[in-house]
């Protein structure tokens, strides 16, 4: 894989408002997830976005936890990176099978080159309440996710309210 260079100008800056939105509270909640689904010490001390990078970067972790919540994929242990960026497309496909919406999940790259790590932490939150939600037995992680309230309304509410005029 090709250096980057660290970058200046516009780029520095756009990567500096990338890591402004890093949550570290988010970030301890995602850790304390994980170690508790997969009933381990995976992280053995490491926070920030460095040390979240090295142990989610080949994606093994990620996959043991899809594994857990119920999925079967297999788990390529390679330190090839064409392999380990496929763990990491296997997750996010797992996920997107679990229900969890696209624009909630991160992308391969944002993990593996670390170029959007909050994303990669809101990413496994989205997995987490959404694993919640369908009954899977995991730890709560972040809020409880919303559930649909449909509204029906009879003919008679909804021409009443076509004559209410808002401000």
């Amino acid at each position: 894989m090709a250096a980057r260079p660290k970058g200046y100008g516009f780029s520095l800056e756009a990567k500096r408002k990338i890591e402004s939105k890093y949550d570290h509270e988010q970030e301890e909640e995602m850790r304390d997830w994980i170690e508790a689904l997969l009933g381990e010490s995976v992280f053995g001390g490491k926070t920030g976005i460095d040390g979240v990078h090295d142990i989610l970067r080949s994606g093994v972790v990620l996959l043991r936890c899809a594994n857990a919540l119920g999925g079967n994929i297999k788990i390529n242990d390679s330190k090839m990176a064409f392999k380990q960026m496929e763990n990491i497309g296997n997750f996010l496909l797992f996920c997107e099978s679990l229900g969890v919406s696209k624009v909630d999940l991160f992308q391969t790259v944002d993990l593996y080159e670390k170029q959007n790590m909050a994303a990669v932490v809101l990413g496994v939150h989205a997995l987490g309440r959404k694993a919640r939600a369908k009954g899977l037995n995991c730890p709560q992680l972040g809020p409880k996710e919303a559930e649909a309230n449909p509204r029906s309304f009879d003919e008679d509410k909804l021409r009443a309210g076509k004559g209410i005029h808002f401000a």
